[in-house]
C-alpha cells in the first residue's frame, strides 16, 4: 500500500467520557482526526453561539487532531424532514443543513480551502412520506442539495449523500444512486462516501464498489456488517484497504461504530489494532 491512510473517529463511540478526554484517548492511541455527531454537543447544533464553537476547535487541536466533519445530521433538533410535502418542514429542515455548513466550517477553523464535510445519511428524515414515491423524494433531495451546494462550495465544506441500505430507507440505497444525484448537481461541494455497514445489500463486492465510483467518494466509514468496530466480525478490510490504496484515496477514514456497551477506548483501540494489520495484509482472493 501507498502511504499510511489518515484515521479518524466519531465521537459518539465515546459516550463515557467528555469531549476534551475523548481527544487526549484518541490522540493517545494514535488516530490524527476527530468527527463529530452535532447532536452530542447540542440538542439544536447548528444555534450554538460562537463562543461556544469556538471552544471546540481548540480543544481538538490542543491534541494535534484535525477536525474531519459531521454526521448523523438530522438526528436533533426534532421534526426535521428533507424530503416531506409540508413545505414549512421541509424548508425548516433545508434552513438547518444550511446552519451545518457555517458550523462545519467553524469547527474546522475556517481554513480557506478544507473545512470537513457533512455526512448526509439521516434515514429517517429523508425517507418517503405522505404518500410520495422513492423518485418524488429522491428529486426532492436533490433539488435541496443543488440549492445547498453554492453555500457549501463557497465554505470549502462537502456535502457528502450517503447510500444507505434498504432496511433503513428507500431514498438512495446504493452508491450508484448517491452518485447519480452528483453527477446530476455538477458541483465539486456534493459528493459522496462509502459506508462498509450500510453497503451490506450491494449486489457488487465492496472493492468493485469502490473501485468504480471513487472519483465520487470523498470519505470512509469503517466498521463490521452488524455495527460493531473492526476486528470484532470477518470483514475483509485487507482488500477495502488495498483498493482505496490503489486508487490513490487521500480522504479520511471513520471509524462509526454502534455498540455503545463498551468503553469508547476500549472499541478505538481494537479498530485501530485490526486496521494497522489490514494495511500490511495481502487482500483476500474472496472479497465481501
Amino acid at each position: 500500500m501507498n502511504e499510511p491512510f489518515r484515521l479518524a473517529v466519531c465521537n459518539e463511540v465515546f459516550q463515557d467520557v467528555s469531549f476534551e478526554e475523548a481527544c487526549k484517548q484518541l490522540r493517545a492511541l494514535g488516530y490524527t482526526g476527530i468527527e463529530i455527531a452535532p447532536f452530542t454537543e447540542a440538542s439544536y447544533p447548528a444555534e450554538q453561539p460562537p463562543a461556544t464553537r469556538k471552544e471546540i476547535h481548540p480543544l481538538i487541536e490542543a491534541q494535534g487532531l484535525k477536525f474531519v466533519g459531521l454526521h448523523w445530521i438530522l438526528k436533533s433538533p426534532d421534526g426535521l424532514h428533507a424530503t416531506t410535502r409540508e413545505e414549512a418542514t421541509r424548508k425548516r429542515t433545508w434552513d438547518f443543513m444550511h446552519q451545518l455548513v457555517d458550523l462545519c466550517a467553524d469547527l474546522a477553523g475556517c481554513q480557506p480551502e478544507n473545512n470537513g464535510v457533512i455526512v448526509f445519511g439521516s434515514p429517517q428524515q429523508r425517507s418517503t412520506t405522505d404518500g410520495m414515491s422513492p423518485r418524488e423524494a429522491t428529486d426532492v433531495l436533490t433539488h435541496g442539495l443543488a440549492h445547498l451546494a453554492p453555500h457549501a462550495e463557497s465554505s470549502a465544506v462537502k456535502v457528502l449523500i450517503e447510500a444507505l441500505s434498504p432496511d433503513q430507507t428507500d431514498v438512495v440505497t446504493s452508491v450508484a444512486d448517491a452518485v447519480c444525484i452528483v453527477k446530476q448537481i455538477g458541483s465539486p461541494a456534493i459528493q459522496t462516501m462509502f459506508d462498509t455497514h450500510n453497503a451490506v445489500r450491494e449486489k457488487d463486492s465492496h472493492p468493485e464498489l469502490v473501485r468504480r465510483f471513487l472519483p465520487y467518494i470523498r470519505h470512509i466509514h469503517v466498521n463490521e456488517m452488524d455495527g460493531r468496530e473492526p476486528g470484532t466480525g470477518d470483514y475483509d478490510f485487507a482488500s477495502l484497504l488495498s483498493t482505496l490504496s490503489e486508487g490513490g484515496y487521500s480522504g479520511w477514514i471513520s471509524l462509526e461504530a454502534f455498540d455503545f456497551s463498551r468503553p469508547g477506548h476500549e472499541v478505538a483501540e481494537r479498530s485501530l489494532q485490526h486496521l494497522t494489520l489490514a494495511m500490511q495484509k495481502e487482500p483476500l482472493a474472496q472479497t465481501v
